[in-house]
């Protein structure tokens, strides 16, 4: 299983690949829908819903989103909620992330994080 970053999620719809084993976040659900017309989005989250298995927050997403948000507190260097929670997600799952954030996520390598270029999927 790979779990795919709100970035590639979206590309993956925009041209269309049909997806392999990839699963996505709730979050990345959420971030991918929130631009979204109130009167297009039953239809538009369709499509993911289907297409993917989405990832909830289980308790152990939320232990590891704690894990991930202390150490970087203690280290100086915070990043967005969203990706806390899109990170501690495929660490719990032992999954790749794949996404072309690798500012935010190289940080988090040393938790446990594994990522994967996008591009070595076919994206």
């Amino acid at each position: 299983m790979i779990v795919l970053d709100t970035d590639v999620l979206t590309e993956v719809i925009k041209r269309k690949i049909i997806p392999k084993n990839w699963s996505i976040s709730v979050i990345t659900l959420i971030e991918f829908l929130r631009g979204v017309n109130l009167d297009k989005i039953e239809n538009v989250k369709e499509r993911p819903e289907k297409a993917f298995t989405i990832i909830p927050l289980t308790n152990n997403v939320v232990k590891n989103y704690c894990i991930l948000c202390q150490y970087l507190k203690e280290s100086g260097i915070l990043i967005p909620d969203a990706d806390l929670l899109i990170a501690a997600t495929s660490i719990a799952l032992k999954a790749p992330l794949a996404t072309w954030n690798a500012k935010h996520f190289n940080r988090l390598k040393e938790k446990g994080l594994k990522l994967i270029d996008p591009a070595k999927l076919g994206i």
